[in-house]
């Protein structure tokens, strides 16, 4: 063997190498090991479809708010780690007004434009189920984009914009600033209690559904709300004027300025699009979890983070494709950890990933 290659082999077994290999081996030995629990009986199949369609929502609704973050990324060049409080913000504005729409006559005003913080009348006492009440759940979700968008714009003008030519470390830390003050006022506002604000979700019932006898209408709700806004979002992408220009921006930002693209315009739909996006995530989180909380966000935050990383930052279809993965592996890892420490799982197949590809599945490709 040649200098040259002994070199090659060394830099090929590298210590990072070694350790993600044996992160590979650790997941190719517990799928092995799931293959075996289902031919033996020791765990259900409708057990397993339950995860894997669980993984999926979670999955969607991750992926959801990571394009807005990806997206961000891309354009204005910064992680913007206020994003999660944004997810907040339209939880919180959603359900408001869908409270004022479906709570007249049953709840007391103050209780409803506070969202409950006194207690108030329960949500199933006011039936707060998409059956029941889809006005209400339709004017919350409408009302949930667009506060965040507004939310977001005046963000952006009266903070990141004068720091737009500080560098992606000032932003960064800016938005921390940004993310703090946001959840602090909605604690201030709302209260920082944790309370239902959905009744129970109605259930239909499907037999030739094959790995279950009903669906959860809310779930449903989430999953064909998440999958139109994705394809919004692409057919934008590749279709408008406006895609385009995100496009050519992401790309090459300099190039993007001499070629007459109007960068401010872009920046600002931008803003709209991913906080849009953001807010609608929220909003469609609480109505499947039925709880709410000032941290809903921030909790997210880490993994929305993992899904645009896994899939490749700058790339939205990296970000949706990276919260599947994301989804999928806190939700099927429920058959060997206990729910509190799913999340390893997913960092844990994150990282295995980025050692053998750093740019992440999607990377080297910007926006699109």
């Amino acid at each position: 063997m040649s200098i040259v290659d002994s070199r090659r082999l060394g830099a090929t077994l590298s210590p990072e190498r070694l350790f993600g290999g044996l992160l590979l081996l650790v997941f190719v030995a517990l799928f092995v090991d799931l293959l075996r629990r289902l031919v033996v009986g020791e765990l259900a199949i409708g057990t397993f479809t339950t995860f894997l369609w669980n993984g999926i929502v979670d999955g969607l609704i991750i992926g959801l708010a990571a394009i807005g973050l990806s997206m961000t990324y891309s354009i204005l060049r910064f992680a913007n780690f206020s994003h999660g409080d944004l997810v907040t913000t339209g939880a919180f504005s959603g359900w408001t007004a869908a409270y004022l729409v479906g709570g007249v006559g049953i709840a007391e005003l103050s209780s409803r434009l506070l969202l409950r913080a006194d207690g108030g009348a329960a949500p199933g006492d006011m039936n707060m189920q998409i059956l029941a009440e889809p006005i209400a759940i339709v004017v919350g979700l409408l009302t949930a984009a667009v506060v965040t968008v507004l939310v977001a714009l005046s963000i952006d003008k009266l903070i990141y914009r004068r720091m737009r030519q500080a560098g992606g470390i000032a932003l960064l830390i800016a938005s921390v600033g940004v993310a703090l003050a946001l959840r602090y006022l909605i604690a201030f506002v709302y209260t920082s209690s944790t309370r239902g604000v959905t009744a129970t979700a109605p259930q239909y019932e499907a037999s030739w559904i094959v790995w279950t006898d009903s669906v959860n209408l809310h779930q449903a709700t989430m999953v064909l709300s998440a999958l139109a806004l994705m394809l919004g979002v692409h057919l934008m992408l590749q279709y408008t004027k406006l895609g385009t220009a995100m496009r050519a921006m992401a790309d090459n930002r300099d190039l993007a300025l001499i070629t007459g693209i109007p960068t401010e315009r872009v920046v600002w739909a931008t803003w709209v699009i991913g906080a849009g996006l953001a807010g609608v995530a929220g909003y469609l989180v609480v109505l499947d979890r039925g709880v709410i909380t000032y941290n809903l966000g921030w909790f997210l935050l880490l993994l929305i983070f993992a899904a645009v990383i896994l899939g490749g930052i700058g790339s939205i279809y990296g970000a949706i494709v990276g919260g599947l993965v994301i989804g999928l592996a806190t939700n099927v890892s429920l058959v060997w950890i206990p729910s509190d420490l799913n999340e390893v799982a997913a960092f844990g197949l994150m990282i295995a990933v980025l050692i053998f590809r750093p740019q992440g599945l999607f990377g080297g490709v910007e926006t699109a």
